[in-house]
């Protein structure tokens, strides 16, 4: 038996479709246990770019067990629209997807909710993608929230969404000056949702617990990255769920003693989407080139990411917060025709050097990047199967943020597609 969690080690955006999607076919399960719709892992099978938010990654792999765990947050639109998009695909969940009953539901509300705060509050804006995750976290933890099991509960479900409602309305209608939401509305809706969600509900902690005892393989699937974390990421330009390893515990219902090896998913460069500090960032005409060479626009949004150089301070801060055994390194290839490389190896910051992430956000405003340089290799990658065969400059590169950060490579991503890989 081995359970693996493989989560990002940056901000999010990593690249870890590709990898949970390759890792996944030796699995039987696939467990989703943090986040929302808000993120998207991107998988690319021959020609063809199949991009999901809410359904877990191994649903290309025939009779692979996929669950959406307690720890996500679930739009029932989003959710039954992704299900319809993969089923016009030729992919058909309902023999293998699965639900916990204890995840909590996004409303309408929410997701206005989002967006209004975000436009009130505009100049400490977060950069939300505005589809009601944060609002949904936020009744979770004041205890208002509305799991699955109370939707389909049609008398618990009309007196929750009541409370919900009123409340809501009185917040749009006194600081918002937003009209009001139709309680009837919502509540004819979502038992609608109710009878169509109902087939995938399961006890997620059980049916693991139950496939750890039979020694089936389990991968737990991170959504965003590291230092979108609520807690250890950069505050308050994070994401309101834990997306580091510890998540998968929480978020899934077993204990942490049952985790095998986590990996530890990075580019070979480094992205963030949304506002928040970003030490290492590229120059605009670099931006511009490196993002256009990797294709570097949010799955879910589509929103150009930012670049920068590799942050090895960020990762190696990551590595140790989650757990990291060993790392997968995507869009090495990207890289190709660069001539010369930098890794950020410490900060600089009102005279003070930093060998370690603060916690401080003002510092990593202010913060200047200490780099060491390495030349580039100047020659394509994409093909290549072997790390041997790589150009002698990209095997130091690898070997280098390898010793920088503590962790070994185990897989080098050098294209899109499954193939393009390397196993170290």
């Amino acid at each position: 038996m081995s359970n693996l969690v493989v989560v990002g080690a940056q901000w999010g955006d990593e690249g870890k479709g590709k990898i949970i999607d390759i890792l996944s076919e030796n699995v039987d399960y696939v467990v989703r246990y943090q986040g929302g719709n808000n993120a998207g892992h991107t998988v690319v099978v021959g020609k063809e770019k199949i991009v999901l938010h809410l359904v877990p990654s191994g649903i290309l792999h025939q009779g692979t067990v996929c669950i959406i765990g307690n720890g996500v947050v679930i739009d029932p639109e989003a959710l039954f629209a992704e299900i319809d998009y993969l089923d016009k695909k030729g992919i058909n969940v309902n023999d293998c997807l699965r639900i916990s009953d204890i995840a909590h539901i996004i409303f309408p509300f929410h997701k206005v909710l989002d967006k209004l705060r975000e436009e009130k509050f505009c100049e400490t804006k977060i950069g939300t993608t505005g589809k009601g995750i944060g609002p949904c976290y936020t009744d979770k933890f004041s205890r208002c929230g509305i799991r699955v099991a109370d939707l389909l509960n049609e008398d618990v479900f009309k007196k929750k969404l009541k409370v919900n409602v009123d409340e809501k309305n009185a917040i749009f209608s006194n600081v918002y000056k937003y009209k009001e939401f139709s309680f009837t509305e919502i509540y004819e809706k979502y038992l609608e949702y109710a009878c169509k969600i109902k087939p995938y509900v399961c006890n997620c902690s059980v049916v693991l617990n139950e496939a750890m005892s039979l020694n089936k393989e389990i991968l737990f699937e991170g959504a965003q990255g590291t230092f979108l974390d609520i807690d250890h990421g950069t505050y308050p330009f994070v994401t309101s769920s834990n997306s580091t390893a510890g998540g998968a515990c929480v978020g899934a219902g077993i204990g942490p003693t049952k985790i095998d090896k986590v990996i530890g998913v990075v580019k070979a460069y480094t992205t963030r989407v949304g506002e928040g500090p970003f030490v290492t960032e590229f120059s605009q005409q670099l931006m511009q080139e490196i993002r256009s060479k990797g294709n570097e626009f949010g799955a879910t949004t589509g929103r150009p990411r930012r670049c920068g150089w590799f942050d090895a301070m960020l990762v190696k801060h990551a590595v140790g917060v989650n757990g990291i055994g060993s790392i997968a390194l995507t869009k090495l290839d990207v890289l190709d025709t660069t001539a010369v490389l930098k890794i950020c190896t410490a900060y600089e910051c009102r005279g003070q050097l930093y060998s370690y992430f603060p916690a401080d956000t003002s510092l990593l405003w202010e913060a200047k990047p200490i780099y060491e340089e390495l030349p580039g290799w100047l020659k394509p990658t994409t093909g290549i199967k072997q790390f041997s065969k790589l150009p002698e400059n990209a095997q130091k590169y690898l070997s280098k943020i390898s010793e920088l950060v503590g962790a070994r490579i185990e897989m080098i991503s050098v294209g899109s597609d499954r193939r393009e890989t390397i196993f170290v």
